[in-house]
């Protein structure tokens, strides 16, 4: 029997527009293409640019990733320019950081992924007192009553009782591929709600600091607000109450909410920490991103896991990072097979597909908008399960302890970190080693205003006259999809070229020169073994994807001063 062939456009639930193509082959992938269909962006208008500008444009990237793009860019600049900044800045940076990353990871896995592991009809079925013993066995938790899951499937099945499935509409419910008994179904889905309430709650944290949310202010040099015990309008003893309490409560949601139900739910799904195994060469920056100037080193070594080897810990040299267009809609001035640091980058689109509608882009050579990055000439999956095991190569304590004692639990090895539930699981993982990471950073921001260190600017370098001629710069930082990097080249106090390397863009690359699928593309064709039952319900493949957590508005930018599309913007539906 020939291979059939697959599309599932668009990939919903993630940001921005991803194309998967497939070949199956007896309910196995046999094949596999990534193709970012979206063509839009920010780089070029950064050229001619004052660099103390850069942060705010570069935000409007995406809607989600904003406040890590913004210190990308900051820490480029102030690289570029040698430029310090206060400790108290620094510590609000990473405060900001942490606590947008672990925004994130509960976002992804209750509103954008757990309903591929949780059916919600079947949740309809449950019985809320047993959900309620169910509950007690996981964790102590206020909310976890059986009047209030019982109000939760009441409110359900009232609305699909009138017609309305609203936000769990077109899931692919009473799929073979689910596990969960009702009771669990019905617990994941009451915290889905909950989780609404309560990522609204400790994201205000970045409003205290950054003044709004999404899109909050940062500042060249250090940060714009200021901060005044005496002063109520700016970080005083009433705003550290606030923080102090957003971070408890960020706690205390992951380690007694959405730590137990990950655990719970990856309990009854184990076979797919041996599905989707992407790239075995894994790439991370460390806790604080490089220690760049303005920049901490964190606690967490940059490195490299190459081949799977988590026992031993490769350095990292952005030297060896390249970008290649082989795939993708661009043109360089050496070639398609030519790859190029991204202080050199060209971003010179040239689209070379079909017309649409079309029914298929892998039938060419070039097949998607997204670059595909590789790391001494090899691709590199980055997230978090890549933090999580280069700490553990490391031998860094914290790591060490909470993965293997996990892992332990679930009975799977370190090594299954590289597949569906792996990736997923990492999450979670990371997001209580953030949380604490957190108390203890705010612990210490305290102590550095109890020291009388209040300075949140450095007014050094601020002037343009300071700086020397001609600067570059790179800001690295682990953004919650990823590592990140912005680059920046400044003359005569502008930008002449910015290029931004995106945890999206290592990740969903298509083949380079050599052939080498991106990570996406591996973890679905690259042993050949990845299940999918039913083409027409393709959940087992949505599991691996969104596993990756996408951001397809990441990967992909440009326009050209004016705003004008240098391109044609391409959704196929």
């Amino acid at each position: 029997m020939a291979p059939q062939r697959i599309v599932i456009d668009p990939i919903t639930r993630i940001e921005g527009h991803l194309r998967i193509e497939l070949e199956t082959d007896n309910g196995r992938i046999s094949n596999a293409w990534a193709c970012t269909t979206q063509f839009r962006g920010i780089e070029k208008i950064l050229q001619g640019r004052d660099p103390r500008d850069a942060w705010a444009l570069v935000q409007r990237i995406c809607g989600v990733c904003t406040g890590v793009h913004a210190i990308a860019s900051i820490r480029a600049v102030e690289d570029a320019l040698k430029y310090p900044i206060p400790r108290a800045a620094e510590q609000i940076r990473s405060l900001m950081m942490d606590m947008g990353t672990v925004q994130d990871h509960v976002i992804h896995f209750y509103h954008l992924h757990a309903l591929d592991w949780v059916d919600v009809t079947s949740a309809l079925k449950a019985d809320p007192e047993k959900t309620a013993r169910l509950a007690a066995t996981l964790a102590d938790w206020p909310t976890n009553s059986a009047a209030n899951f019982r109000a939760v499937r009441d409110k359900v099945q009232q609305s699909v009782a009138g017609g309305q499935f609203s936000i769990f509409s077109n899931g692919y419910w009473g799929h073979p591929a689910y596990r969960l008994p009702p009771e669990a179904n019905l617990l994941a889905l009451a915290h889905y709600l909950e989780a609404l309430e309560w990522q609204r709650d400790v994201i205000r944290l970045q409003t205290i600091f950054g003044g709004k949310n999404p899109h909050p202010n940062f500042l060249v040099g250090g940060m714009a607000c200021a901060i005044n015990m005496d002063n109520q309008a700016t970080v005083n003893q009433v705003s550290l109450a606030q923080l102090e309490g957003m971070v408890q409560r960020a706690r205390a949601f992951v380690e007694k909410v959405y730590l137990p139900d990950l655990l719970a739910i990856a309990s009854f799904y184990k076979e797919y920490a041996d599905i989707g195994a992407s790239s075995p060469h894994l790439m991370a920056v460390g806790e604080g991103g490089l220690s760049w100037a303005g920049s901490p080193s964190g606690t967490v070594k940059p490195g490299i896991v190459r081949d799977g080897d988590v026992t031993h810990l490769l350095p990292f040299d952005h030297k060896k990072i390249a970008e290649f267009i082989t795939s993708s809609w661009y043109v360089y001035p050496d070639g398609d097979q030519a790859g190029r640091h991204p202080w050199q980058g060209e971003t010179v689109p040239r689209y070379t597909g079909p017309t649409p509608p079309y029914q298929q882009l892998s039938a060419h050579r070039k097949y998607t908008w997204c670059k595909a990055p590789r790391y001494d000439g090899k691709p590199m999956q980055v997230g978090p399960n890549a933090r999580l095991l280069t700490a553990y190569a490391q031998e860094h304590e914290a790591t060490v302890a909470l993965l293997t004692g996990t892992l332990d639990r679930l009975g799977l090895k370190p090594a299954q970190l590289n597949s569906t539930l792996g990736r997923t699981l990492a999450r979670g993982l990371e997001s209580q080693l953030i949380a604490r990471r957190m108390s203890d950073t705010f612990a210490a921001f305290v102590e550095t205003i109890r020291q009388g260190e209040t300075a949140t600017f450095n007014p050094a370098l601020w002037e343009p006259e300071s700086w020397p001629k001609s600067a570059q710069g790179v800001g690295f930082m682990e953004a919650a999809r990823g590592t990140l990097s912005h680059w920046v080249q400044i003359e005569n106090r502008k930008i002449v070229r910015y290029e931004c390397v995106v945890p999206s863009t290592w990740n969903s690359s298509g083949r380079d020169g050599q052939g080498q699928l991106g990570p996406y593309e591996h973890a679905l064709a690259g042993n050949g073994r990845h299940p999918l039952q039913d083409p027409q319900r393709p959940l087992e493949v949505l599991r691996t994807i969104h596993s990756f957590d996408p951001c397809q508005s990441c990967a992909v930018h440009l326009t050209d001063l004016r705003g004008r599309p240098l391109g044609e913007e391409v959704t196929v539906r």
